[in-house]
């Protein structure tokens, strides 16, 4: 199959989702994620299908992106590539899956336990849509030419010595961070309490950090997030936040609170659910010391208007372009360096 017609074949499925006719299909496949994943939330599931087509299976972004690399229209050999997806976010693994298809090879897909419903959904459709693509789904990765997985830090650990004898792409945890300076509006914060509670913060791109000047007040920052307070009704999550909170309290931990989100000072990256850790810097170069100390575990930073190099605006964190590639790795150029 040549290369446009894989790319015709996302497309189509974008058309498919976007279609106003097929949203009673979409609800249904919703409504059953949110059976398996009480986390995978009716607005969660709509917002993640609705990002993959607007952002993924658009025909410019697809083409402009194709168009970066020397795609062949089929490899010579084609290689059997597993991926392993995580499940922390619905249908967070699809980006792979695309890139693997885009790249000619063929996608030996490992879908997640906490996930399956949703991207088995998605890949039922495409494989309706061209049943040539190079899709098929599987529990085993032994026989597979080259790996793509994502996992915490013990299982890929796992996977790099299993697979240490192959291609691969292993990706560990990473967390993503805020930088404030003082100025930012009641607009920017909110966006930023969306790059926040977006999923109930369970997406590596979602932010658990914050990097602030001395004696930064917060009191701003909550006052333009109340409106996302409707997060504290979601049963887990309330959990959480009432656990963490009274750890706090119990142990006399100095920190900020306003009924559905807590910030404590703390160096670590990963902060728990329903709770930010922040840090003060000095100055930039302070602030540039820390950042970079941290650039293995950092997935995406966010500044006002995108200041500080190498960041992107608030608000932005969950709407990744086609070439913003997990961990900074190029996985397109991973599968086409596979037919040298």
């Amino acid at each position: 199959m040549d290369l446009q017609a894989r790319i015709d074949a996302f497309v189509n499925l974008g058309d498919f989702l976007k279609n106003e006719d097929n949203q009673s299909v979409i609800e249904e496949w919703a409504d059953r994620a949110s059976h398996q994943n009480n986390w995978f939330t009716l607005e969660n599931t709509r917002k993640s299908i609705q990002s993959i087509a607007d952002f993924y299976l658009d025909r410019n972004l697809l083409e402009s992106w194709a168009g970066l690399y020397e795609i062949p229209d089929r490899p010579q050999i084609i290689k059997s590539i597993g991926v392993i997806m995580a499940g922390n976010i619905p249908a967070v693994g699809f980006h792979d899956l695309l890139t693997v298809v885009i790249s000619g090879h063929e996608c030996v897909a490992k879908v997640s336990s906490q996930d399956s419903v949703l991207m088995l959904a998605l890949i039922e459709k495409l494989l309706e849509i061209n049943p040539a693509l190079g899709i098929r789904i599987s529990e085993k990765m032994n026989e597979v030419d080259a790996l793509i997985a994502t996992g915490s830090d013990n299982s890929a650990r796992y996977f790099e010595y299993y697979f240490r004898n192959k291609p691969h792409i292993i990706r560990q945890n990473r967390s993503s961070v805020a930088i404030l300076n003082s100025n930012e509006t009641e607009d920017d914060f909110l966006n930023l309490g969306k790059d926040i509670t977006d999923y109930y913060g369970l997406g590596c791109r979602n932010i658990s950090k914050f990097y602030v000047p001395q004696d930064y007040d917060f009191v701003n920052f909550y006052d333009s997030i109340e409106s996302l307070g409707d997060i504290f009704y979601h049963n887990k999550y309330k959990n959480n936040y009432d656990y963490n909170k009274s750890i706090y309290l119990v142990n006399q931990v100095h920190h900020y609170d306003n009924g559905f989100l807590i910030l404590t000072e703390n160096d670590s990256l990963v902060s728990p659910i329903s709770v930010i850790f922040y840090e003060v810097y000095q100055n930039k170069e302070d602030l540039s010391q820390k950042i970079s100390a941290n650039t293995d575990k950092i997935q995406c930073i966010v500044s006002k208007e995108a200041w500080f190099e190498g960041s992107i605006p608030f608000g932005e964190t969950q709407k990744p372009k086609l070439w913003d590639y997990a961990d900074g790795v190029d996985t397109m150029l991973f599968l086409l360096s596979l037919n040298d």
